[in-house]
């Protein structure tokens, strides 16, 4: 646990309600230790969150190895979204406590392709419906089919 981050005061997990099928979200794979969701707020072509299966709320919670296995998600991430949409930039932020900019209190990576003019939007973005981000999943997917899953 974190001793001075202020965290959100968002009641029950968002991320833990949709890994455990509570609330209905496109999670696009999914292992013991990470899951990659596809948000419903697209801020980039595509938009991914990248968190660890177990609640922990900032990057300064993570043990060691989740630590590791993070990062492996958010390239393999990274390396989907640039195979599938040919973007010419992929961003990758993170934020930790509400000055910071965290809305949920469980540590998420942010993955997203630019947008055509460059960059992403930061701004207010219409949330998709699930369908909607279930499509951009099988397109991901089939992208993730064909890369090899380390590169040396």
């Amino acid at each position: 646990m974190t001793d001075s981050i202020q965290l959100p005061d968002d009641g029950s997990c968002a991320f833990c309600a949709y890994l455990n099928g509570i609330r209905p979200y496109t999670v696009l794979s999914r292992d013991d230790v990470t899951a990659t969701l596809v948000t419903r707020e697209q801020r980039g072509i595509a938009h991914l969150l990248v968190i660890p299966v177990r609640h922990v709320e900032t990057i300064l919670d993570l043990s060691d190895d989740e630590s590791g296995a993070v990062m492996v998600a958010v390239r393999e991430a990274a390396r989907a979204i640039d195979r599938a949409e040919g973007r010419p930039g992929i961003a990758v932020w993170q934020n930790n406590g509400v000055p910071a900019g965290q809305s949920i209190s469980h540590v998420h990576f942010h993955v997203a392709g630019t947008l055509p003019g460059g960059r992403t939007e930061w701004g207010n973005v219409p949330e998709l419906p699930v369908s909607e981000t279930d499509t951009l999943a099988d397109k991901l997917r089939a992208a993730m089919s064909d890369l090899p899953s380390e590169q040396e």
